[in-house]
């Protein structure tokens, strides 16, 4: 266990969801922890990446910042998902080695993995497949900043550069915009707006049997609190997930009951829908000793009670 005493934590991405989720929780207070903005560190330049990092000397890095987004940005802007993701990871990487930061912890995504595996994934599977086309430039930047943390620990055996792959995250401070947004918070927003138009139906891309791991953000952030406590302890890979899924149905049904919509649930049969499922082994993340909280209606009375804030300011 580390000296929480002596701990700077570099957290980039702190105005994003994952960001203010772990600045939420409350083990945070016990670390200096520096959260720039991007007007304060530009993730996009190396020089103001290796500067900052040279000025603070932080003795971590989370790196939790990425341009993010559901399934429809990700097919308006492969190039931005591509470029920007890949800049921010390996900026941030090797500006970290260069200042002398012996401990990262890298965000990596479950869209690293193949797609089209009906089984629960298992760290060792990342490039052992196609990666799903509508978000492959994510998912490639996500892998080079996973093999470069990789790369560099080859080189360099003081290093401890980790990558944390957690599954589909939702929560407090998410993006509600469908041209933005991942598939719970485009639900929670396409219920709330069809029950306060007393609309009859709501509709879903396919036919709703794609299933999806879900986690709620409190979860994730507590995961990586206590990856920071027990560094030494977290593996070179580690999933980060629930260790079961549910179908889009489900999540469109557990919605509806949370927020009070009774209409009906009609499918548009031509719209893309990704992956048929995407599921992570935790097997590890079990044998490391920690398991999530939240169960799906839990979670998602917490986000839509955020959501209802949000709508008011």
């Amino acid at each position: 266990m580390l000296d929480m005493r002596k701990i700077r934590i570099l957290l980039t991405g702190a105005s994003g969801m994952v960001g203010r989720n772990i600045l939420d929780h409350p083990a945070v207070n016990a670390y200096d922890v520096l959260k720039p903005s991007s007007t304060e560190l530009n993730l996009l330049d190396f020089d103001s990446v290796r500067h900052y990092m040279a000025e603070q000397k932080p003795d971590m890095v989370i790196h939790a910042a990425g341009k993010v987004g559901g399934i429809q940005a990700n097919i308006r802007e492969p190039v931005k998902y591509l470029i920007n993701n890949l800049d921010m990871g390996r900026n941030t990487v090797l500006a970290a080695h260069a200042a002398g930061v012996k401990r990262f912890i890298n965000l990596g995504s479950s869209c690293m993995y193949p797609r089209d595996h009906e089984d629960a994934m298992s760290e060792d599977m990342v490039l052992t497949g196609q990666l799903e086309p509508t978000n492959e430039g994510y998912a490639l930047a996500k892998i080079v900043t996973t093999r470069l943390c990789e790369y560099l620990l080859s080189e360099d055996n003081t290093l401890q550069y980790k990558t944390l792959i957690p599954c589909n995250i939702y929560g407090r401070y998410d993006k509600f915009d469908p041209a933005h947004s991942h598939l719970v918070p485009a639900i929670v927003h396409k219920v709330h707006q069809a029950k306060v138009l007393q609309q009859k139906s709501v509709e879903i891309w396919g036919n709703g049997t794609a299933r999806r791991e879900f986690m709620y953000a409190g979860d994730l952030a507590h995961a990586i609190m206590r990856a920071v406590k027990f560094f030494d302890a977290v593996p070179l890979r580690m999933n980060v997930g629930l260790g079961h899924d549910h179908s889009v149905n489900d999540y469109y049904r557990t919605v509806a009951d949370v927020i009070g919509y009774t209409g009906d649930f009609v499918y548009d049969l031509t719209k893309p829908v990704g992956m048929k499922r995407k599921l992570l082994s935790i097997k590890q993340l079990h044998s490391w000793g920690w398991t999530a909280s939240y169960s799906l209606k839990a979670g998602i009375e917490k986000t839509y009670t955020y959501y209802l804030k949000e709508l008011q300011q």
